[in-house]
Parts: C-alpha cells; structure tokens; sequence
C-alpha cells in the first residue's frame, strides 16, 4: 500500500474530494497543492529528506494567473518526475480524452494510471489504488480504455494529429501547409497536406473536411 501521495490539482471541491477519499481509504500521508512548481519542490524535498513520495496524482491542464510558473501543465509535471524519480508511480486524474496526449503519456512517459474525471471517478480512484498495489499492470477508465484501444486510430501519425488540429482551427491546407514547414515536417507540401486530408476523409468514412472534424472530436483526437 502506498505511504506518501501527492495530489495536484487546482480546483478546490475536486482537491478536498480526492484528499479525503485517499485519507479515508489508505493509511498514506497526502498531501496536495495546486501548482505543478509547488509540486515538483514537495518531490525532490522529500527525496532529500528519505521520505520519497510514492505516488502522484496529477490533473493535466491548470488554469493560469497571477503566478509564473516554470511547469505549466501536469504533461510537463509527469515528465520531469518520470526522468528525476522513475520509481514515484504517476496516475492523471484528468477530463482530457484526445487519443494523442493519452498515447503519450502511456507510451512515451509511462505512468501507471489515467483516470476520467467524471460523476464514477471517485470509485474507479479507489479501484484504481487497489489495481495499483497489486500489479504493475497500466490502469485506465473504460473510457480511457476505448480511446487508447481504437484500432482505427493505430495508423495514425503525429502529422496527421497535427493536420486534423489545425483543420479545426480553421486553417486552410496552404496555412496547414506553412505551418509544417516551419516544424521541419516530412510531409509538408501543399501536396502533400492535401494528400493527408483526403486520406484521413477516406479513413473516417467523412463526407467533407467539417464531418472530417467533427468525427475526431467524437473520436477524441482533438
């Protein structure tokens, strides 16, 4: 079981409910705050002192104000602990649900749960804290679970992210097209974006580019 969780979180009511959960259901010390700066401090602290944190329960995105910050987001937050202290175990607790920042945190930073905020999320935290002190299996909600296993979606390349994302800010393919340039992108012609484009309406079975759109925002992708 754990001994020492942090909670990250910024809004309060979602702080004091996963607070209490965790102090009514584990023996753990929790502690919480609502900056990822303040978070990563509570971290190496604790390291220092031989009282490591072994689990972090992080939201993803945090609402900005008076305060800079040097970590800005729980992606950037889960980053950071999983290069410094790979052993701290790393749960998101986010409403987030776009298939590419789910395969990233998975695949690339590897934590050990996501779980949906939503009106079953306190539950599925509590199953989630059991799942996770008897296996190192990765934990996701049912929902989290469809979007990272949707096999229409395994073929698809960061680029194709990227392109989906600018179409449903409304750029045109030449801006599209620009854009990729500048990121250094392999596929960056105007030919080539329209190539893409085509590809993914026959790959979503969409009509037009704004069915194209809304069945990756169904889809989670953007």
């Amino acid at each position: 079981m754990f001994k020492k969780i942090l909670v990250v979180e910024d809004i309060d009511s979602i702080n004091l409910g996963v607070v209490t959960m965790l102090q009514e259901e584990t023996d753990a010390e929790v502690f919480h705050c609502k900056y990822c700066d303040d978070a990563w401090l509570k971290i190496q602290s604790a390291a220092l002192n031989n009282a490591p944190f072994d689990l972090l329960i992080t939201d993803l995105s945090f609402t900005p104000d008076h305060r800079e910050t040097l970590i800005g987001s729980g992606e950037a937050l889960v980053q950071t602990v999983k290069e410094k202290y790979p052993e701290i175990k790393l749960m998101v607790y986010s409403i987030e649900n776009r298939f590419s920042t789910i395969k990233k945190l998975i695949d690339d930073y590897k934590i050990n749960a996501f779980i949906s905020k939503g009106r079953n999320s306190i539950s599925e935290l509590k199953s989630a804290l059991t799942s996770l002190t008897n296996s190192d299996a990765v934990v996701l909600s049912n929902n989290i679970q469809e979007v990272y296993n949707n096999p229409e979606l395994v073929d698809l390349q960061e680029e194709d992210i990227s392109i989906l994302r600018y179409l449903s800010e409304g750029l045109s393919q030449s801006e599209i097209s620009t854009n990729l340039k500048k990121q250094g992108s392999s596929t960056s012609s105007l030919s080539s974006v329209e190539k893409r484009v085509n590809k993914l309406k026959t790959y979503f079975d969409a009509k037009n580019t704004v069915h194209l759109i809304s069945v990756s925002k169904d889809l989670g992708l953007i």
